[in-house]
């Protein structure tokens, strides 16, 4: 009887020491040691939350539900607006902008309709360890939804950036659902810039806001210098690494779902999670919004914390009743063009040395956090992750790549060239058919393709 007692003694001391540490386990802490972003870094991010909400609007001259102080675009550098009609499921709604003010050419995509069944086929196409691509495990059906839009617009894209002059940046925008595809797309560019004109990779970016966890942690890591994943104190997208598909299956009993994974990777050591390669992550570097701390009640003046996390990359779902609407495009929209209005109030107080020579400075400080990042990431002992000697070589390749389409080599040369990236041509082709017309369907019934 004393023996019994004892366990259940011990039993109830463990789960007490669980139940405290999740109650009290707060978004915030996510973040802790990281350290401040800074104004020039994080100034993109509330104009591109204003083009992911610009997609809802069925006409932007009339806008029906403006954020605070209007979209601030012009509608007439609104290049393409595609909706579910033209898409017919293959993706989620975008919009195609020319920022002529800031040179940036946004391709901006909307998040999860829960009206939509095409959306959730999207997600529902995927089983853990489906998809290999790039050295890495990706989403497989945001990944054939990334190559149909790339299929469908990289000329459009290609066309834009020549006339301006091959100055412009590309930027992928989207959030929720749209993250993940934006993401994707970003990396699938990033193996075949040769088919946008050769652009440079210091050019292409990724706004992955309230990101979908899409892809490996050794490519989330790669991209890491591309790709800016945008959180809000308590989202559960990016924190939970359970499927997709389980987790909007279960949108209706979304508390339920979350205490079952709290518990559940409870008992995963971390040590399994990082060498489990099928395993899927939020992408690139992360930007921390916080603004909510523990015991204090109310919002506070937002900040916002970045890093490229390797181990502990928002790995704990958090408990809280803002999970859900820390999600939502909207207060991410408010609460960032918060933070940046402080962050600017306070450069422009503290300010002390030349903002060019303060520029140069952050961007050097981001080159070293990814380069270590990457020695991280083989140190641990990540499946397929890329040293920075392995991740230098390959920039070098591609850049020789950029340069041959420059002067005129043949697309084959360019092809064996680039040995160590995917072929978009075979990766179309596999997830697509071509149909009588000429044009590509989606083939549904074709085997995964395991391209490498």
């Amino acid at each position: 009887m004393s023996v019994a007692c004892g366990v259940e003694c011990v039993l109830l001391l463990g789960c007490s020491r669980w139940a405290w540490k999740r109650c009290t386990y707060v978004g915030s802490d996510d973040s802790e040691t990281w350290p401040l972003a800074t104004p020039d870094e994080f100034e993109p991010v509330p104009r591109v939350c204003r083009l992911i909400l610009a997609v809802y609007e069925p006409d932007l001259r009339h806008p029906q539900f403006p954020p605070d102080k209007g979209y601030r675009l012009n509608p007439d550098w609104v290049l393409k607006r595609v909706t579910y009609e033209h898409t017919q499921g293959r993706s989620p709604p975008y919009l195609i902008y020319a920022d002529h003010d800031r040179k940036e050419i946004v391709m901006a995509i909307r998040g999860l309709n829960l009206a939509k069944e095409s959306d959730y086929k999207l997600l529902l196409d995927n089983r853990l360890g489906m998809q290999m691509f790039d050295g890495g495990y990706v989403h497989h059906g945001l990944l054939k939804s990334a190559a149909w839009l790339l299929n469908e617009e990289s000329e459009t894209l290609k066309r834009v950036w020549e006339e301006t002059g091959r100055e412009y940046q590309l930027i992928f925008a989207g959030h929720s659902l749209g993250s993940g595809v934006a993401a994707l797309m970003a990396v699938v560019v990033m193996n075949h810039r040769d088919r946008l004109g050769g652009i440079p990779r210091s050019k292409v970016r990724c706004y992955a806001v309230a990101p979908a966890r899409c892809m490996s942690l050794n490519l989330a890591v790669k991209y890491a210098d591309v790709i800016h994943s945008i959180v809000l104190q308590d989202d559960f997208l990016p924190r939970t690494a359970t499927p997709l598909e389980d987790i909007f299956k279960s949108i209706f009993c979304l508390p339920c779902l979350m205490f079952l994974v709290c518990l559940r990777d409870t008992f995963i050591p971390e040590s399994r999670k990082l060498k489990d390669p099928r395993r899927l992550y939020a992408p690139g570097r992360m930007y921390h919004i916080v603004e909510r701390k523990f015991c204090r009640c109310g919002r506070f003046p937002p900040q916002v914390r970045t890093a490229i996390p390797v181990d502990g990359r928002f790995e704990h779902i958090v408990l809280s009743c803002n999970a859900t609407s820390d999600h939502g495009i909207i207060w991410i929209e408010k609460e960032a063009e918060k933070a940046l209005e402080i962050m600017m109030e306070n450069k422009s107080k503290t300010i002390t040395v030349p903002l060019k020579v303060q520029k140069f400075e952050r961007m050097q400080s981001i080159e070293k956090e990814h380069k270590d990042a990457l020695q991280k990431a083989v140190s641990l002992n990540i499946p397929h992750a890329v040293s920075t000697a392995d991740e230098t070589i390959e920039n070098e390749e591609t850049e020789t790549e950029a340069a041959g389409s420059d002067n005129g080599d043949s697309p084959k040369a360019k092809s064996e060239s680039g040995s160590r990236g995917t072929n978009w041509d075979e990766l179309v082709e596999k997830l697509f058919k071509r149909s009588e017309s000429g044009k590509l369907i989606l083939n549904k019934d074709s085997d995964t393709p395991q391209i490498q």
